[in-house]
């Protein structure tokens, strides 16, 4: 008698099919994001401010915050303008001014698009040498 040998059925490999799979995420994602509650962290938020300075007066009280806006045409100083090198000199005096009652005010230089470079190293010069050190720069 002759061995026969079995043939083995090699049918296809068992596909996975991905489209469903995917079509199922997608919808998990769509309804966790629907479900999903947005919570206000701002409400949430513990602030506790400073009391009031007693001792602080108005007439001795300085801003801590100094805005300079440098332009093509000059400096602005919390909104007044100083134009050319004699508004550079009342700048350099106003800065001297405000830094003799604190060094620790915050200064925050606005540099529009056109304005001279070297408008804002003179400015930062200025700071410096007053031993000014809290400055923000940024452009317009």
């Amino acid at each position: 008698m002759a061995k026969r040998r079995k043939s083995r059925n090699k049918g296809e490999a068992a596909k996975l099919e991905m489209t469903p799979m995917i079509d199922v995420v997608f919808q998990l994602l769509i309804f966790f994001i629907v479900t999903l509650k947005e919570v206000d962290i701002l409400s949430h938020l513990d602030i506790s401010r400073p009391a009031p300075d007693s001792k602080a007066t108005p007439e001795n009280q300085v801003d801590d915050l100094l805005t300079v806006q440098i332009g093509k045409q000059g400096w602005v100083l919390n909104g007044s303008p100083y134009m050319g090198e004699v508004g550079l000199s009342k700048l350099d005096k106003q800065l001297t001014r405000m830094a003799s009652f604190s060094k620790n005010t915050s200064v925050i230089i606005k540099c529009t698009g056109d304005s001279p470079h070297s408008s804002l190293i003179r400015v930062l010069n200025i700071l410096a040498r007053e031993g000014m050190m809290n400055i923000s720069v940024f452009s317009l």
